[in-house]
Order: C-alpha cells, then sequence, then structure tokens
C-alpha cells in the first residue's frame, strides 16, 4: 500500500497552523477527526509540541492513515482511533478538536451529529477548529467554490458547501459559540467556536 497523499494538506497546513498556535495555545489534548491522510495530524503535532494530538477517522481509511503516522516517532502524536461522527465518540474528554474539510463531504444530518458529538467530547471551555469552504449569505464566495460544490453534488447528492450561518447556528445549539472566523487562501475559512462554561 503506497503513503496516502493529499495536495490541498500540502497547501493549507502552513496557514492552518498559524490559526491553531493562537487557537489552541492554552490546550492540551486534540482529537482530529477525519484526518484522512494523516498529513495534517504529523505537521501540527511536530510544529505544536505541547499538544497531544489524537488522530481518527473511518475505519475504512484507517490503513493508510497508519503508513503514514508510522512515519513519525512524535512523542505527542497517539495512533489513529476509528471515529464515524455517527456512531460512538471516544470516551475520554478533549480540550480541543480539529477538523478540516469534512462538513462539505458528509450529509447534513452528518453534520449535525459532528456538532453534537464534539459538543459531547470537549471540555468546558474547550475550543473546536473548522477548516474549509463556506457560502455567506446563502451564497458562494467564489466561482471556483461554485464548480466545486456542483462536483461534490454530482458526486453525493446529500454532500455539499455548508451555509456559514446554518454552521453557526447549529453550533449554538450545542453550547458553541463562533469566537473567530479567520480567511483563509483559496476561499476557504476557518471558524473557531468556544463551548461554554459549566
Amino acid at each position: 500500500m503506497s503513503l496516502p497523499f493529499s495536495q490541498s494538506c500540502e497547501n493549507n497546513k502552513d496557514p492552518i497552523l498559524t490559526c491553531l498556535r493562537q487557537a489552541f495555545i492554552d490546550a492540551s489534548r486534540v482529537l482530529e477527526i477525519g484526518s484522512g491522510t494523516g498529513q495534517h495530524a504529523v505537521y501540527f503535532a511536530e510544529h505544536l509540541p505541547h499538544l497531544h494530538w489524537q488522530p481518527s477517522d473511518q475505519g475504512e481509511y484507517l490503513a493508510g492513515l497508519a503508513l503514514r503516522l508510522a512515519t513519525s516517532s512524535l512523542p505527542n502524536l497517539a495512533a489513529e482511533i476509528e471515529l464515524d461522527v455517527g456512531g460512538r465518540w471516544p470516551s475520554q474528554g478533549f480540550d480541543a478538536v480539529f477538523t478540516a474539510n469534512t462538513c462539505h463531504i458528509m450529509a447534513w444530518s452528518l453534520v449535525e451529529k459532528l456538532f453534537a458529538g464534539v459538543a459531547r467530547s470537549l471540555e468546558s471551555g474547550g475550543t473546536f477548529c473548522v477548516y474549509g469552504p463556506f457560502n455567506e449569505g446563502g451564497c458562494f464566495t467564489s466561482d471556483s467554490n461554485a464548480r466545486f460544490d456542483q462536483w461534490l453534488k454530482q458526486r453525493d447528492p446529500d454532500s455539499g458547501i455548508r451555509d456559514l450561518e446554518a454552521v453557526v447556528a447549529l453550533a449554538a445549539r450545542h453550547g458553541l459559540q463562533l469566537s473567530v472566523n479567520y480567511a483563509m487562501p483559496a476561499n476557504n475559512r476557518l471558524l473557531q467556536f468556544t463551548k461554554a462554561e459549566a
């Protein structure tokens, strides 16, 4: 099996890292949802050594993820775990959660389960960062995002770029308040949510 690789991960890892340095400055245990190729997990664990980074993904992607993680011997990078947002979540708590390019590739019903699961897993005052493309005011923010959305829907009619306002409202229903909205390259955003103190 060849080492999995994503060019988009290579392109966006540095801009995302810049945001995470601030967002996760006081965090210690991070759950990454949808780790995919593992490129983000290895890179962020290397450059954010104060964090214990827990990669996860659906079962079908774990073999490739494990291959990538095996290329690193970082003491703060945990072995991959299986996590399907519609199924069982880790029993331990985290003070930070990160996910990149997941909300637009899953059905809205699973996005709802994602936020519900994050709210349960995240400790009071914890931080949830979501990276990806979002519509604003019900409109695409670029022609490239409109084309991407069309491609997504041809692949899976239940997928598609989500409306920022709908995501923020969903988060609020689970006690997650938008604290920072970072503009990112290539018409993406990084949304930073904070879980309300108990």
